[in-house]
C-alpha cells in the first residue's frame, strides 16, 4: 500500500456536487493498494499516519502527530498512485489492485485509524471525486508499506 499525506488546514471531497467528507486541521491522505497488499499493510500505514510527527510545536519543530493536535483524517482511495509512467505517455495501472481487494484494504486502513480515536472522513470508493484542501506548509509525505 502507498499513501500520500498532506498536512492541511482543511480539506473536503465532493461527489456529484455533494460534500461527502470534510475536515478542519489534520491530514489529507490519498490511499493506493497494489496486488500483494494485505491487512498488515493497512495496519502498518495506519500506525505510521496516526503517529507521524509533522505538526509543529511551540518552537516550530515538527514534533506533534495528528493525534497530538486533535486533528482529523480525510482518506480518499486513489488507484492512480500505482500508475506506471516509464513507457509512453499514458500511465499503466496494472500494479493497482482490483477494486474488490483495494476496497477491503482501504476500509481496513480507515478502521485502524478510527480505532486510534481519530475522526476519519472519506470519499466514495470508486467514484469520480473532486478533492480540495489548503495544504499547510506545504508538507507532503509519501509512505509505501513495501519500502
Amino acid at each position: 500500500m502507498k499513501v500520500v499525506i498532506q498536512r492541511c488546514k482543511n480539506a473536503q471531497v465532493t461527489v456529484h456536487e455533494e460534500v461527502v467528507g470534510a475536515i478542519g486541521e489534520g491530514l489529507m491522505v490519498l490511499v493506493g493498494v497494489t496486488h500483494e497488499d494485505e491487512e498488515k499493510d493497512a495496519k502498518y500505514l495506519a500506525d505510521k499516519v496516526a503517529g507521524l510527527r509533522i505538526f509543529e510545536d511551540e518552537q516550530e519543530k515538527m514534533n506533534f502527530s495528528v493525534l497530538d493536535i486533535g486533528g482529523a483524517i480525510l482518506s480518499v482511495s486513489q488507484f492512480t498512485l500505482y500508475g506506471d509512467c516509464r513507457k509512453g505517455k499514458r500511465p499503466n495501472f496494472m500494479a493497482a489492485a482490483r477494486p474488490e481487494q483495494a476496497e477491503k484494504l482501504y476500509e481496513a486502513f480507515n478502521r485502524e485509524l478510527a480505532a486510534k480515536g481519530l475522526q476519519v472522513e472519506t470519499g466514495v470508493f470508486g467514484a469520480m471525486m473532486d478533492v480540495s484542501l489548503t495544504n499547510s506548509g506545504p508538507v507532503t509525505i509519501i509512505i509505501d508499506s513495501r519500502n
